[in-house]
């Protein structure tokens, strides 16, 4: 088809049947997906506590004209203010709905995204997403504001853990091109929330507060339109089928090296959750800091984190068992920075803390998350969606907290406080990463598919093995009676030739034979849960029989692994 005319579309109809062009462009729409979600979530920094402030205005200044029209009967004539500190708790519990919801959502988010695939849920974030960008723009009370940025949780459940899975499955050929897709789409999550504040805020100072959503929700609905045509999630649900099933949630939770995992994805993430709603305070009180300086705190962080994000997708390729070591590094580059912010007394010196948590998050994520999808393609079976969203669990968890405790803490306790207890749990939980030294260091010795056959009799977790499982379950049982025919020619075959029999004999009774009898092969490795196969066909030389038994040998290495008795 030539790409004149009308043979355009046609034309990049056949790219996009290439499967590299294919994954290149979903890793572009996953991309662009979290870009929003972090984007819409920073956004409303600059924008919600101004816009409540005037809302809070405007009804005091009509209680006030009520209460001079109609006198109370104390003749007090004056409404009651309403406190800053009601406006803050306001604000906090507004900023923490969505982790809080994204929180209770993903637990049936991630067995979900298992059962159905990566493709649906992807779009049902997506339209969930461009929902709730819309009623923020057209918000005027509280209640709805609080509305939107709950149902933007909704969203962001689906959404980025089905994003995040989808890369790892469709860059799990090799673990460094997993990394590196997985590195930037990292790198644009950062993007999205450090250039979010003064996005919105300009916007919001030129064009008013729904001008910023607006374009949010353009571009989100653009990002759905073209996962409709490249994917086409509905048209792909039949193929789901033959994929093998997922593990449950709660399995996943209790295995000891994903919840170090998980545990190193929340603390590391602390000090940022905790520090987003109440640096702007600390600044004004203590440097003066202007609006704009506020709203360009964090951007500077950015450079360091994409630094981060590349040097740790470097270092995997030459040392890719040396995860855990990078994320160990992360967290003790963390520790340190938080303890520092307390001390900066201009605008200057606060950038260089910033920029040291923002790269040692970019490290501990960089090298963590691969780390996730690892665990998963050894240990159990390649589906990623509920491991994914264990690690969304893990953000929510920091960022659900932040907004609602940090100002408590800091009220009571002290900003110094707060800073120095995030940066002591980062420094004492990098130890715990050591557990996972050996873990990486693993291959994968055997396909997950036939993991989950050994695991047959044992059925955890619901749904049977699907159609590529049966076919191989046929196969196994079809290559077992051939060997039990190739076992009764052996029979008839030594009962025919006394010679070869008593050769048999004769060396068995030898405690050291020279090269009658072959030695098994000892059985590879196999992860915990599967039951133990152990065959190996008897090799017995100079009999006539170890040419047909090294020939079935071959044919099924992955079958045969142990010794068989004849």
């Amino acid at each position: 088809m030539e790409a004149s005319g009308g043979g355009v579309v046609p034309t990049v109809r056949e790219a996009m049947r290439d499967p590299k062009r294919q994954r290149t462009v979903i890793l572009v729409i996953v991309c662009v997906a979290l870009l929003l979600d972090n984007m819409l979530y920073m956004v409303i920094v600059p924008i919600i506590p101004d816009y409540l402030a005037g809302l809070e205005s405007e009804a005091e200044a009509e209680a006030k004209l009520e209460a001079q029209a109609h006198p109370r009967v104390n003749g007090t004539g004056s409404a009651s203010p309403v406190s800053k500190t009601n406006l803050d708790v306001k604000i906090g519990v507004l900023f923490a709905s969505k982790a809080i919801l994204q929180l209770a959502v993903n637990p049936l988010s991630g067995p979900f995204i298992d059962r159905v695939g990566y493709d649906l849920p992807l779009l049902i974030g997506l339209m969930v997403m461009f929902m709730s960008t819309c009623v923020f723009a057209f918000a005027e009370t509280y209640a709805t504001l609080f509305a939107a940025r709950s149902l933007q949780g909704l969203g962001s459940a689906f959404a980025d853990t089905s994003g995040i899975a989808m890369i790892a499955d469709r860059y799990g050929d090799e673990e460094t091109e997993r990394s590196r897709a997985l590195g930037l789409a990292l790198a644009f999550i950062s993007f999205g929330s450090l250039v979010a504040p003064p996005f919105g805020g300009i916007l919001y100072e030129l064009a008013g507060k729904r001008v910023p959503f607006l374009v949010l929700a353009c571009v989100c609905l653009a990002d759905g339109c073209l996962l409709l045509a490249v994917v086409k999630p509905f048209s792909n649900q039949g193929a789901r089928q033959n994929q093998p099933a997922g593990v449950p949630l709660h399995r996943l939770i209790m295995d000891p090296y994903i919840a170090v995992v998980a545990g190193a994805l929340t603390v590391c993430n602390i000090p940022l959750a905790f520090l987003e709603p109440t640096i702007a305070g600390w600044m004004e009180n203590t440097m003066h800091a202007t609006k704009w300086q506020i709203g360009l705190a964090w951007l500077p962080s950015f450079f360091p984190h994409v630094l981060g994000v590349y040097l740790t997708v470097k270092l995997a390729e030459r040392y890719p068992s040396m995860q855990w070591f990078y994320g160990a590094v992360g967290m003790l580059i963390i520790g340190a920075s938080s303890c520092v912010v307390p001390a900066c007394k201009s605008f200057s010196q606060l950038m260089l803390p910033l920029c040291g948590i923002c790269f040692g998050i970019a490290l501990v994520d960089t090298a963590l998350l691969p780390t996730m999808a690892f665990l998963v393609d050894v240990r159990y079976a390649s589906v990623y969606g509920s491991v994914y969203a264990i690690a969304d669990i893990s953000y929510s968890v920091a960022y659900a907290l932040g907004p609602v405790a940090a100002g408590h803490i800091v009220h009571t306790m002290g900003f110094a406080q707060l800073n120095l207890g995030m940066g002591l749990a980062n420094v004492l939980y990098a130890p715990a990463l050591l557990a996972l030294r050996h873990v990486c260091q693993i291959k994968p010795s055997r396909s997950e598919r036939r993991i989950l056959l050994d695991d047959e009799e044992e059925e955890e977790g619901g749904g049977g093995p699907g159609l590529y499982d049966a076919i191989r379950m046929e196969e196994r049982k079809a290559k077992r009676k051939g060997l039990d025919a190739n076992n009764c020619a052996r029979n008839e075959y030594n009962t025919s030739t006394p010679n070869s029999t008593n050769n048999i004999t004769a060396n068995s009774t030898n405690t050291n034979p020279p090269h009658s009898i072959a030695r098994p092969r000892r059985a590879r490795p196999k992860p915990p849960g599967s039951a133990q196969i152990t065959t190996t066909p008897l090799v017995v030389e100079g009999s006539g029989l170890d040419v047909d038994t090294a020939e079935s040998s071959a044919s099924s290495p992955g079958d045969s692994p142990g010794p068989e008795r004849v």
